[in-house]
Formats: structure tokens, sequence, C-alpha cells
């Protein structure tokens, strides 16, 4: 695939024409107050027996929107005895938090690990082991139309919240530096990322690594690839409902997330991503309000990015956001 967006020069320049609702603050803060109505209750059970002697795993459960458990992984470097800086890592769209020894980086770098199962996936490319009890009306098949009507039904209101709720959880172990808290994620992941930061004030991190969820007017027009391209099946079949949808989508948009941003970011993208188009992760990128921000670009790269390139380049630049 050749480039297809607009080029660099004005994808710097770029801003997103996505309208950010005036109640935005305010329903975000009622939707965390009613999740903070239910306790934690995060619970940390050592795994045995899995045959890896570098790391220790506990397998968790923490309680995420509407009291609904949600799965993790906690892994930390084995034998550990001092609190850690925490990495919460957000899985992309359609995976779950698979099984634990495909999660060996970041404590093998010497920290502690935390990986969030999303409700509902998990059938695609990796297992998942959370499920979501909240049903909808007509959807198209994925998670994208799910509850579109009303923003209060919206699929990703429930997970942004067990997002927010997951780096609670990680930062209730004990042997977590709750001071050291950094967010990332690729792709799905790294919309949720962005959304964690907008969301959570006191992080030390943020790393959005092609990012979904951003920019929605543009990206369900300039892309026919899925999951984008669930909304604009789902307009096809509802006509009429454009303006509804993306009233809904609004509230959800990782570039009104972005301009709250508290934290310093290392974001990346890829030229020729169909999936997440470039315009899209820099309208994230350039609304991003904190004045600590890069980003890198894969030139010839589709949405697998940088992939371990991108590893590489966190491992460069966490360090020093989360040293003591």
């Amino acid at each position: 695939m050749a480039l297809f967006d607009l080029p660099l020069d004005e994808l710097h320049a770029y801003r997103s024409r996505s309208v950010e609702p005036e109640d935005f603050d305010a329903f975000w803060s009622g939707t965390l107050d009613e999740a903070g109505a239910h306790e934690l209750d995060a619970r940390f059970e050592l795994c045995a027996d899995l045959g890896l002697v570098t790391v220790d795993v506990y397998d968790v459960t923490f309680t995420g929107f509407g009291g609904h458990p949600v799965k993790g992984w906690f892994v930390i470097p084995a034998g550990t005895t001092e609190p850690l800086p925490v990495v919460v890592e957000f899985i992309g769209y359609g995976g779950g938090r698979s099984l634990p020894h495909e999660h060996l980086l970041w404590a093998s770098a010497g920290m502690a690990h935390f990986v969030m199962d999303t409700r509902g996936q998990g059938g695609v490319w990796a297992p998942g082991d959370t499920a979501d009890p909240v049903g909808s009306g007509p959807s198209v098949p994925g998670f994208m139309t799910r509850g579109i009507e009303d923003p209060a039904t919206y699929y990703f209101r429930r997970v942004i919240t067990d997002a927010v709720r997951a780096v609670e959880a990680a930062r209730s172990h004990p042997l977590a530096d709750t001071a050291r808290t950094a967010v990332l994620g690729a792709s799905q992941g790294g919309g949720l990322a962005l959304a964690v930061a907008g969301l959570v004030p006191d992080l030390a991190a943020v790393a959005p690594d092609v990012p979904f969820l951003c920019d929605f007017p543009r990206a369900a027009r300039v892309t026919d690839r899925k999951p984008y391209r669930e909304i604009g099946d789902y307009l096809k079949t509802h006509r009429g409902r454009a303006e509804q949808t993306h009233r809904t989508l609004a509230y959800f948009d990782g570039v009104h997330f972005a301009a709250r941003g508290r934290a310093p970011a290392l974001f990346s993208v890829a030229m020729e991503d169909l999936t997440c188009p470039p315009s899209t992760v820099f309208a994230a990128f350039n609304a991003y309000a904190h004045a600590d921000k890069e980003i890198e670009v894969y030139d010839f790269n589709d949405h697998e990015g940088g992939g371990p390139f991108q590893h590489a380049a966190q491992l460069a630049w966490l360090p020093r956001l989360l040293k003591a």
C-alpha cells in the first residue's frame, strides 16, 4: 500500500474536526463516580507451575464498570521485595489477555507489568477471560456500534471505565510504586491508554502505539478497513442516524482525551496504516496537552507499525520517566 493520507508536513499541522461535547468532563466524572461506588476488590492469586523462573505471575480479578469482574495478569521479576514502577498495558481490538508467557518484556526490564483483559473480546487473535454482561440494541458484528444509540450505553464507556479501574488495581498491589505508573498499548490499546491519560491525572508516562479510537469523523470516512468500517456499515443500514452516532462517538474520541493529557507521551504512527490512518493518529498527537511529547514515524509500515522497533524505543524512553 502506497501513501494514501496527508503528507507528513500537513500531518504535523492537522487538527481534527471532532466536536467536543460541552458536558464531556461531567459525563466522565459521573461515569467514574458511578464505578467508584463499587469496591475495587482487586484480588491477586500467585500462579504456580507455569514453567517460568525469571518472573512471578499473578492472576488478577478486579471490579470494573457496573460492578462486573475484569481479569488481568500482574507480572513482576521473580523474588521482588521492593516496590517497582508499574506499566499498565491495554490490548488491541479483538484480543484478550492471552497466556502469561506472552507478557515478559516489562518484567524483564525490571518493572511490574499489569495486563488488562478486555471485556467481551478475546475471541479473534488472543484468548480472553472477561465477559461483557451488558447487551445492546441492533449493531454491526464487532464492538464499534454496540449501544451506540446513546453515550450512556456505548460499549467503550464500559471498557474505558475498566481501564481506569485497571490502573487502580495495579496500584493496589504492595509491590507497585504508585508514583511511577505508565500506561501503554497498541491500536485499541493505544486508544485506551490515551483515554486513561485524560482521566487519570497523576501518571508518569503514556505510550500510545498506532492508537485506535481517534478522530472518528475522519476515520469513518478515510478508511474502508475494519474496525472503523463497522461505523459506516451501521450507518449504511440505519439511514439518518449519522448525527446521533457521531454525537455518541465524540464522548470517546481520543482527540478529546489527548487534550487533557498531563504526562509525557511517546506516540507512534505508520504512514501506510489503513486501520488507524496517520491523520487520525496525528489528530490525537497534535491535540495532546503535555509539552513533553514525541512521535515515532514508520514510513513504510501498515498497522503493524514499529512492532519490536517501537518496543525498543519505549525501552529507551520509559526508564528516564520512571526512575526512582
